[in-house]
């Protein structure tokens, strides 16, 4: 059995008395509590730096109704000039490629038709990779041709005009894809 010694001095202590070593203080009240107000702090600053850096990569930082802080001048933002459009003409030294691009059959012929008698060159009709296209669409590849493709777009009401190298490699100066809003016109 365990052998039993006297009580001494260093048997009892105070229990407030938690730390164990020499020349060491108790603890202060509280002290726990600082380290997690500057690991608060921190993460709160953070947060606040990466939202603003989210706002300012995506334009949306915006600090003209801070006040104090200096009003824009008006000459800083740029002002919107009219961009003059080409005038639409019929250049018969433009040669088009028609393709059908919507679910009825005999539009790049009808739309051929139409373009030949507003005094356009049409090389050749066809069928688009698709039949689901939704508007008639003008593709030209150069900007010196946008007077070109708009006076097709007045021969075809409705259609768009879009600049594109997707038709580039055709033998053609400009394509037209037309698709299923495309109404034949009535003879």
């Amino acid at each position: 059995m365990a052998q039993k010694f006297a009580k001494d001095r260093f048997d009892t202590h105070t229990h407030a008395l938690d730390r164990v070593g020499a020349h060491r203080a108790p603890g202060k009240r509280g002290r726990g509590w600082i380290g997690f107000w500057w690991a608060l702090g921190a993460t709160g600053l953070l947060i606040a730096i990466g939202a603003v850096g989210i706002l300012a990569i995506n334009n949306r930082l915006d600090f003209s109704n801070i006040p104090g802080l200096p009003a824009s001048s008006a000459s800083a933002t740029p002002t919107a000039t009219a961009v003059p459009t080409a005038v639409a003409t019929v250049d018969p030294a433009q040669t088009i490629n028609v393709l059908n691009g919507s679910a009825n059959d005999g539009v790049a012929a009808s739309v051929r038709d139409t373009l030949s008698a507003a005094g356009w060159v049409v090389n050749a009709t066809g069928n688009a990779s698709t039949d689901t296209e939704a508007t008639t669409v003008i593709y030209y590849a150069d900007a010196s041709q946008e007077g070109a493709a708009r006076g097709v777009a007045a021969s075809l009401p409705g259609a768009q005009i879009v600049v594109s190298t997707n038709f580039v490699d055709s033998d053609a100066s400009m394509t037209v894809v037309v698709g299923n809003d495309y109404v034949s016109p009535v003879d």
